[in-house]
């Protein structure tokens, strides 16, 4: 269950676990926790990859478990769901601040401009270490693979081995592109509900609703019923881990589309109605235990039990459907809370690590690699390569990231 785009194409500061538009103030401090928690959560991801989950990696042949393949499957029922909430949350504010064209331009700028960089350097240089390593092709020189190969310009080979035809893919980025096209929309429907209104003035600064009743049970009960629903529809015919290209560019995994859809809705909701702080704790807590519960349930019993399928018209995929969505929406809930009562931490190191996690993400997967290479072939079981390439990759991930954004120029877009 991985993150990256294996089989196809894969602010403001532009930081894609939070907004592009962190709000400032000591009540949302835990928030940069957060954010920091779950960057380094998506290292250790992608860290455990050429360890535990089959999934295609750039890293092949090393040493496998099953804990990892589970850890890997828990982070993907809510990690990246909470990414798109944390995000969201903060898009209302930043769309009035600016202006509806402002804001477009901002976005484009700070997360369309990483994505095309990255697809025409970081990806290709882990495609090509990828093709030089595992497909068995006599050798070529770097600029020709990128021509030939990576951009397709070249002939595909007879026995090409794939995963697709041409090696263009966005890789991890694949987040930032669909948070760039969520944001879009956004902008789309606000301009479309201004044309329905038919008011020419300025939208004005979308503070909190007046006083609603915040959700309580019920509300994660009903979006976990929904969520299974869809979700199970949609893996009858796309399994997890099957991406597929929109318009030729967008990269979706659409097994995972209503979760992350609705929880980016559910962050513009939270910021209207201010649920972060009117959220009860004893509801959050409830619902972290249900999640913890769900963890401990599924580890288990291994990601890879029968009664679990990634996809298909079946009831073993309804089953994993309605885990899946129970366990995203728990966590995600549960773990709001918990950073909301004991995270308000509002350091220096801290908000400096929170203001590097855009670049840590851009950045982190060639870092990883590049570990994960050089560990290979030492003999290392794979729970020992696998802490050892994570203890090494955070801090030096956060430390090339605070680097890269000291370089005029770089700031302005990471």
């Amino acid at each position: 269950m991985n993150t990256h785009m294996n089989a196809h194409l894969g602010a403001d500061t532009g930081t894609p676990p939070v907004s592009p538009d962190p709000a400032k103030g000591p009540r949302l401090d835990w928030l940069d926790t957060l954010r920091i928690a779950l960057i380094t959560l998506v290292v250790a991801h992608h860290c455990a990859q050429a360890y535990g989950p089959a999934d295609w990696w750039y890293v092949e042949g090393g040493p496998r478990t099953g804990v990892l393949a589970t850890l890997s499957a828990l982070d993907g029922t809510f990690f990246m769901s909470l990414f798109f909430f944390v995000s969201a949350y903060f898009v209302p504010a930043s769309y009035a601040r600016r202006g509806g064209r402002s804001f477009v331009r901002g976005r484009l700028l700070r997360l369309g401009v990483p994505v095309l960089a990255g697809a025409l350097t970081l990806v290709p240089g882990l495609m090509y270490a990828y093709y030089a390593h595992y497909r068995g092709y006599p050798d070529i020189s770097f600029p020709r693979y990128f021509a030939d190969v990576y951009l397709g310009l070249g002939e595909r080979p007879a026995d090409w081995t794939g995963p697709s035809w041409p090696d263009l893919q966005f890789g991890h980025l694949w987040f930032i592109q669909n948070l760039l096209a969520y944001s879009l929309l956004y902008a789309l429907c606000r301009l479309v509900a201004r044309s329905v209104r038919r008011s020419p003035a300025p939208v004005a600064t979308p503070g909190p609703l007046p006083p609603r009743r915040v959700p309580g049970h019920l509300a994660p009960v009903a979006l976990t019923v929904v969520l299974t629903g869809a979700t199970f529809a949609v893996r009858v015919r796309y399994p997890l881990d099957t991406w597929v290209p929109f318009l030729d560019f967008l990269q979706v995994e659409p097994a995972r589309v209503p979760q992350y859809a609705a929880f980016f809705v559910l962050g513009i909701l939270a910021r209207r109605g201010d649920w972060l702080d009117r959220l009860p704790a004893r509801t959050g807590w409830t619902w972290l235990w249900i999640g913890l519960a769900g963890a401990v349930l599924l580890f288990a019993v291994g990601a890879d039990a029968p009664f679990f399928a990634a996809g298909g018209a079946n009831g073993a995929s309804l089953l994993w459907s309605g885990a899946d969505s129970l366990l995203c929406v728990a966590l995600c809930t549960g773990l709001l809370v918990l950073f909301r009562e004991k995270a308000r931490w509002n350091t220096r190191f801290s908000r400096s690590l929170a203001a590097d996690s855009f670049a840590m993400y851009v950045i982190h997967v060639p870092i990883v690699v590049a570990l994960q290479f050089a560990v290979a072939g030492h003999g290392l079981p794979a729970l020992g390569a696998f802490a050892l390439v994570t203890a090494c990759a955070v801090p030096a991930g956060f430390a090339a990231a605070h680097a890269l954004r000291r370089i005029p120029g770089f700031r302005r877009v990471l």
